[in-house]
């Protein structure tokens, strides 16, 4: 008798893409065989983002399509499983009664459950809900949809901020961190795997192990991951500007394995927008923790995110974070416009502005920020670094898509490299001979490893 087949669709961060590759796991080990093509299949899930309102707009497109296919007889059923089945739980099964089974983020480790009744047509209850973790979930025996050579690792669960425009604490619960020992044993497996690029991720990278030990202990785990033989490049994500101790800034800086690269999500830098955001930090501390960052780790990458168009932010609070980023130098950042989110005390605030001027004002900071990483990238022809090649370029014989320490995966821009016998996974060095906007072109001047 043949297994029953399914189709996978990963959508949101890397925090989401991990428990994908979990629940491709789960499903793995109880029989079930994975297709690239939903067409076909005993079922589908969709693991959704439920973040903002353009990432539930994606994950709404994408249920709609595959029960499009379920109606069109293509597929057997449509699971939808991840945040966005968190937060609207029920009212997704009133929007599409079509959609057989739903099961929220803690209950990912009962997908195959799921599965079973779907395949098995039991008339059973259609929905799976969990509470909130009070451990952190076992991330381990996953079945990897990334490329052989780069892994995310997530250290812990969930977030303790109040940040006013986020709902993540209601979809992710409270934060959780997974022992040291147990992150430990997952880099381990991850690195056997074939792992050589680890990068960290949490909701509050920072904070790490506050629940369990008492203080914040992000420098003792950096430690001891970068110990994990055959892991080479340890990046670090979604690092809250707070608690970057002495301790951790030391680890930072002499640690080879961690790479200079750090992304930390600033949001804006006017107080009184800070504050309404509730973000805890100030522009004073923020520019005090970027020159502690600067002076202590040579050639460091920063990355980070900003938010325009939130409720209250006048033209001036505006203009003082368009001068700011453009003083700050960020070789890498984002730009998103507030969100409005109906169950986040942001949507009680008043003033909420109107989106032909939020979207204005992303595109005007956008502009500021491209003068700044595109003389950043012109800066870097004639520097050598060493990139590591994710996957060849299609249609282009012997050209390569890379990236160094400068570039994290999905989010920043990519290295092209042009060489033959080359391979996924390789770490090439290179030189930078040109800049192409956001991306860089390399030469090799040495053999891969």
């Amino acid at each position: 008798m043949s297994r029953p087949t399914y189709a996978f669709i990963s959508l949101g961060c890397p925090k989401n893409l991990v428990d994908s590759e979990r629940m491709l796991g789960l499903l793995h080990l109880e029989g079930y065989t994975l297709q690239a093509d939903p067409v076909g299949t005993d079922f589908v899930v969709v693991n959704t983002c439920g973040f903002i309102e353009r990432a539930r707009e994606e994950s709404f497109s994408a249920i709609r399509e595959m029960l499009e296919l379920k109606r069109q007889g293509r597929t057997g059923g449509v699971i939808v499983s991840g945040c966005l089945a968190e937060r609207d739980r029920e009212a997704l099964l009133a929007r599409w009664p079509e959609i057989d089974q739903l099961v929220g983020v803690f209950a990912r480790e009962e997908i195959a459950r799921a599965a079973d009744r779907l395949v098995g047509r039991l008339h059973e209850q259609r929905t799976l809900f969990r509470p909130a973790a009070s451990v952190a979930l076992d991330d381990r025996s996953r079945l990897r949809i990334t490329p052989r050579h780069l892994a995310y690792l997530k250290i812990s669960e969930g977030c303790d901020r109040l940040c006013t425009f986020c709902a993540i604490p209601r979809m992710r619960g409270k934060h959780v961190s997974k022992p040291i020992e147990a992150v430990v044993a997952e880099a381990r497996e991850l690195a056997a795997d074939g792992a050589r690029e680890l990068v960290v991720v949490a909701q509050d990278t920072t904070y790490y192990g506050m629940d369990l030990y008492g203080r914040p202990r992000l420098a003792d785990l950096l430690r001891e991951l970068a110990a994990v033989e055959g892991v080479e490049w340890i990046r670090l994500m979604y690092l809250y500007p707070m608690y970057f101790t002495d301790e951790l800034l030391a680890v930072l800086s002499r640690e080879e394995r961690i790479v200079p690269y750090l992304d930390i999500p600033l949001q804006h830098i006017n107080d009184v927008m800070l504050r309404r955001m509730q973000r805890r930090v100030t522009r004073a501390e923020i520019e005090a923790l970027l020159a502690r960052l600067r002076g202590a780790i040579p050639d460091l990458v920063l990355r980070t995110t900003m938010i325009v168009g939130f409720p209250g932010e006048t033209e001036s609070h505006y203009q003082e974070l368009e001068d700011f980023v453009r003083a700050a130098r960020f070789e890498r950042l984002g730009v998103f416009t507030y969100s409005y989110e109906a169950d986040t005390p942001s949507a009680r605030l008043p003033d909420h502005l109107d989106e032909q001027i939020k979207a204005a004002r992303r595109d005007r900071l956008m502009e500021a920020q491209q003068e700044v990483a595109f003389a950043w990238a012109r800066a870097q022809v004639g520097r050598r670094r060493e990139v590591l090649l994710d996957a060849p370029l299609p249609g282009e014989p012997d050209v390569w898509l890379g990236r160094s320490y400068s570039e994290a995966p999905d989010v920043d821009g990519v290295i092209y490299v042009t060489g033959r016998r080359l391979a996924a996974g390789k770490l090439v060095p290179c030189e930078i001979v040109a800049a192409q906007g956001y991306d860089l072109v390399a030469a090799p001047v040495g053999p891969a490893r």
